[in-house]
This record gives C-alpha cells, structure tokens and sequence, in this order.
C-alpha cells in the first residue's frame, strides 16, 4: 500500500471523528469504533492509529486540562483535518470503483479472477 493509501482501521477511526463531530477524544472514539464495527477495540490501537494520523496531518490534536473539561482527567482531542477528509473522500471513489458491478459475483457466491 502506498504511503497515500488508508489503512482499513485509520479509516475507521477517521470516520468516527468525522460522525462524533469533526472532533473527539479517545473514549468516544472508542465506543463509536465498537458500536459501527461490533467488535472490542483496544484504546492503545486506537492511540496508535492517531498519531500515526497525526503525523500524516490527517489529524490534529489539543490538550484540555481536567479543570477545562468539567473531569478529573486531563483530555486529548483529535481534530480531523482537511486533508483527512480529501484521504476519506478518496478513499470512498477507490472502494466505489471496486465495488461496481460485482453485485452478480456477490449475489450468486462465486469469485470472478
């Protein structure tokens, strides 16, 4: 995969920042993850996949200290940038273009090379 591509699990996470608003720190991150993909997700994996994000600029992200958020713990936000949203948006034509005109090969269970 090129270093452009999207790992399935960064898209994931990408698109749950993008359904919790844009912006989101890990907890909800994580219980959006388990909702969409009905499985337990690790909140390290989902840290891991952040800063690998982050470091691609897909992302960004603050610190609110407990005091400015009403908790008793200190919070990492991550904010999807644009260019996150431009790798989603390209991510979505790539798969679209895979998924044309299978719907017969899925339908009736039989692979086509």
């Amino acid at each position: 995969m090129s270093r452009k591509g999207l790992g399935e699990f960064e898209q994931q996470v990408l698109l749950s920042i993008l359904r919790l608003g844009g912006e989101a720190y890990s907890v909800p991150l994580v219980i959006e993850l388990e909702k969409r993909s009905q499985r337990e997700v690790s909140q390290a994996a989902v840290y891991i996949v952040l800063r690998r994000l982050e470091e691609k600029a897909l992302v960004s992200s603050r610190m609110e200290s407990a005091a400015e958020t009403d908790s008793s713990r200190n919070r990492r936000y991550f904010r999807l940038e644009p260019a996150g949203l431009d790798r989603l948006r390209e991510s979505r034509k790539m798969l679209t273009r895979f998924w044309e005109g299978i719907e017969e090969a899925l339908e009736g269970g039989e692979g086509r090379g």
